[in-house]
């Protein structure tokens, strides 16, 4: 038995080395880089120095907020570290009672219902509300967390079908949704899903185009805001303030807390009563997970309630994002149009991107290359992003950057 189990190791580890080894021989292995204090729009880095940060979701400078600071020390006081049981169990903190009155407030819903990240939120929305017979159909450039709640609810629950549409296709997704309707019959619900912002492009879900299409079809919209909560709309409410819906046009929302909402951690789910009540009863995540911490819960509720009070951060926002737009273009790049805060810089070579991000920081901005499996093959990109609390002079410096990074790579 010993001997087995040794030869079973043996096989991992010489299995795993080789995979991280050509990782690193070709220059797409990922280091973490330890950051020694706040997030903010400028950060110290160990062994690096202080730079200028563009690769935060930080997008309203509310990470090291004092007051969201505040609150989250005064929620550890209040409630200690946490439930240190699940929630129907153990009872239910203040602190959790108050984020989700907030953020149901905040969206204009019902009703929400909050968990220890975003991705369990997701998982726990399809594998939850889905039963045989429905279908859950997605965009190509859905984020990770949804791509995998589709896999998990279709593998647990047999009969529940998915289907997929290329990214802000109507037409597409047009003949996707007949389909399903066809699989579905009468008894089925069919579920459209998208992200409200895509992440890797920095692009805007078709979110009325999307709605026509669930009317005509009898299907539920999704929306995971993620990136769109607090930053999108005059207000921050949303991508869908940003089109001009109203809230009751999106039947759930997926957000996190980990973003512009206090850059903490967590995520929610967001829409009818009778909808979060079912979370509330069979959701796997909430029957066998430890409930949020009350000191993200409290942080995050206080980085609501600063949004709703000031919205020229959000305004503050989008001109900086313009004022990036502009100077990344001015520094001969090509940047993905889009009126959101992500910025991404095509270069298609997942080595490069990494290479040139790498140089970046020694120049002293911090922007992330991504590559495959991240975004497809071919498509690889340096994403910044920027943040209400960047100032011109922060700006000024990217651009400038970008300027020699184009010479010295010839990009």
């Amino acid at each position: 038995m010993t001997t087995t189990n040794a030869t079973g190791a043996a096989l991992f580890d010489r299995r795993t080395r080789a995979v991280l080894d050509e990782l690193e021989a070709g220059g797409q292995y990922k280091h973490l880089q330890m950051i020694e204090g706040p997030m903010g729009p400028s950060i110290d880095i160990r062994g690096v120095g202080t730079v200028d940060c563009f690769c935060s979701n930080n997008y309203l400078g509310l990470a090291n907020h004092p007051e969201v600071v505040e609150a989250g020390i005064e929620g550890l006081r209040k409630w200690g570290g946490g439930t240190a049981s699940v929630r129907f169990i153990c009872g239910t903190f203040a602190a959790h009672e108050q984020l989700e009155h907030t953020i149901a407030s905040f969206l204009g819903v019902e009703a929400a219902y909050t968990f220890v990240s975003c991705w369990t939120a997701t998982e726990a929305c399809f594998a939850t509300l889905c039963e045989p017979g429905d279908v859950i159909v997605s965009d190509e450039l859905n984020h990770a967390c949804i791509i995998d709640a589709m896999r998990l609810t279709t593998a647990i629950k047999k009969g529940v079908n998915k289907a997929v549409f290329k990214h802000s296709d109507m037409d597409h997704c047009r003949e996707v949704l007949v389909k399903a309707r066809e699989t579905a019959g009468d008894s089925g619900v069919i579920w459209l899903v998208t992200d409200g912002v895509f992440s890797m492009e920095g692009d805007l879900g078709n979110l009325p185009g999307l709605r026509t299409l669930c009317d005509e079809f009898g299907a539920m919209l999704v929306v995971d805001d993620s990136h769109g909560t607090g930053v999108m709309g005059e207000t921050g409410r949303g991508t869908h303030e940003y089109w001009g819906m109203d809230p009751s046009q999106i039947d759930i929302f997926t957000g996190t807390l980990g973003k512009a909402l206090g850059g903490g951690a967590g995520g929610y789910l967001a829409g009818s009563s009778a909808a979060m009540g079912m979370i509330v009863q069979r959701a796997r995540p909430t029957l066998f997970s430890n409930a949020l911490p009350c000191t993200v819960a409290a942080s995050a509720a206080k980085a609501i309630e600063i949004i709703a009070r000031e919205p020229e951060r959000v305004a503050r926002l989008r001109s900086n994002t313009e004022k990036a737009r502009t100077g990344i273009r001015e520094a001969g790049f090509d940047v993905l149009e889009s009126p959101t805060a992500i910025c991404p810089i095509i270069v298609h070579d997942t080595a490069k991107a990494i290479a040139m991000s790498k140089r970046l920081l020694e120049m002293g901005s911090f922007a992330i290359g991504f590559g495959y499996p991240v975004v497809p093959e071919g498509e690889a990109r340096i994403r910044v992003q920027i943040s209400a609390a960047h100032e011109d002079e922060h700006l000024e410096r990217l651009v400038k950057n970008l300027v020699q990074l184009k010479a010295e790579f010839k990009a």
